[in-house]
């Protein structure tokens, strides 16, 4: 029960954060759009918090692309090169991801704290915390960095057998 909960969050956590946010982002814009044009009113939070909910979107976006391992790419060149040095530059992606990872989640918790700290709100709203948007990027860029530690373990293990190096994204199957 517990393997097959933590296989579906595995195969879907990023797609349900991207669905949402985008469907509430849709939603918002799509029905304010309506209220301006044909009501002449609009809700004061309705510019900024599709444009907050875009961090959501973008940063586990991010996240599935690394998992599917079509972001930042450069397979044209790497299909070329020996096996030996393909596994290498797979290492090489991986140390870059986490010392990326960890600049941007260090940094981006500050932010977060400094957000939480002084009651910073949405503006347009009375009660919606900036710090909640903000939360996208550590926990994003830490769910990222998960999905690069999964992609090395594979790459070490097709290594180690001699299979196939994924140098190739496979965005559209699993």
């Amino acid at each position: 029960m517990i393997k097959s909960v933590f296989g579906w969050l595995d195969a879907n956590i990023e797609k349900v954060f991207i669905l949402v946010a985008y469907g509430a982002m849709g939603s918002i814009i799509f029905v304010e759009v309506i209220r301006r044009f044909f009501f002449n009113v609009q809700a004061p939070w309705s510019t900024t918090i599709p444009i907050a909910m875009f961090l959501w979107l973008t940063w586990m976006g991010t996240s599935y692309n690394t998992k599917k391992r079509s972001h930042l790419r450069f397979t044209e060149v790497r299909e070329r090169l020996p096996y030996g040095a393909q596994f290498s530059c797979l290492l090489l992606d991986a140390l870059v991801w986490y010392g990326f990872g960890a600049i941007v989640i260090y940094f981006s918790i500050e932010q977060v704290y400094i957000s939480y700290d002084n009651f910073a709100i949405v503006q347009g709203t009375d009660d919606v915390m900036q710090w909640w948007f903000y939360m996208a990027t550590p926990m994003a860029w830490s769910l990222l960095l998960f999905r690069v530690t999964q992609n090395v373990l594979h790459d070490i293990k097709s290594y180690r057998a001699g299979e196939p190096l994924t140098v190739q994204a496979n965005l559209f199957g699993d």
